[in-house]
């Protein structure tokens, strides 16, 4: 006579993807992958939460923008047996939750794995394999130059684009129905990443202070030179500047990461 099958206490035990947990905890036992996706100040808590947990074998990655505060304040919570392998997917917009992802989101776009001290190689080549097979081109990048990258292509934008959102509301010449009104294309693209969620954006500000702040020193100075230029009148620097300025986004169309074509991606509003 057969014993009765012990019921299903895991999602993998279950057979599903979509199970929902009451607790981070009991959310990643039995798993072999185990991805963090809240915003990177809460990344240490969940770390604490699930550490007892976790499988032996299991691989535990994040979505994280930063990468050294993940790695300290992460990385101590983890069993010697689990695998720790942050990484870094460059395919966000500015919707969050799980009901602004789309099939698509990966193609084509860059997810940076960034491993830590004495990571298992096999455990890194399974994760390429995954981001690779949801449509991404990876690379791996150690996380003090990341940070540094992101805080370049990423972080001083948003701030900037924060800043710029922020002056356009205090400007009191200037009425909330003309800046929506006449929003020109730079201004509407300000609008767009400032939109992003703030918690996220504000943990990403705080945990990678420095080399947010060395872009910001180096963009401050580029700035001053520029109001220089105007203000004397200088078209020569300006003229060369915006050249070379111009041949990054020519670089960044060739690299299939933006679109230029000329309706902005928009659909004709004509009736056919």
């Amino acid at each position: 006579m057969r014993a009765p099958k012990k019921p299903a206490t895991t999602a993998r035990e279950i057979g599903l993807c979509d199970v929902v947990c009451d607790t981070a905890a009991e959310a990643v036992a039995g798993a072999d992958l185990v991805v963090l996706c809240v915003p990177v100040g809460a990344m240490g808590a969940v770390a604490a939460e699930i550490k007892d947990a976790l499988a032996d074998g299991a691989t535990v990655t994040d979505v994280g923008s930063v990468k050294q505060d993940v790695i300290e304040t992460v990385g101590p919570h983890l069993p010697e047996t689990a695998h720790f392998i942050p990484a870094h997917p460059l395919a966000g917009t500015e919707h969050s939750g799980p009901r602004s992802g789309f099939a698509e989101l990966f193609d084509d776009r860059w997810c940076l794995l960034v491993p830590v001290e004495n990571s298992d190689p096999e455990a890194v080549a399974k994760l390429r394999r995954l981001w690779e097979g949801l449509g991404s081109n990876v690379e791996e990048m150690d996380a003090e130059h990341h940070d540094l990258v992101l805080a370049v292509t990423s972080h001083a934008p948003h701030l900037i684009a924060y800043t710029m959102v922020g002056v356009a509301d205090d400007l009191g010449r200037v009425t909330d129905g003309e800046v929506i009104k006449y929003s020109a294309a730079g201004f509407r693209d300000f609008t767009r990443i400032a939109a992003s969620d703030p918690t996220m954006w504000r943990d990403v500000f705080l945990s990678n202070k420095d080399a947010t702040l060395e872009i910001l020193g180096r963009f401050t100075e580029e700035l001053f030179a520029l109001q220089r230029a105007i203000r004397t009148g200088d078209g020569d620097h300006l003229f060369d500047y915006f050249t070379r300025t111009r041949e990054i986004r020519r670089g960044i169309i060739d690299a299939g990461q933006d679109t230029d074509a000329p309706n902005f991606g928009r659909e004709s509003k004509a009736k056919t």
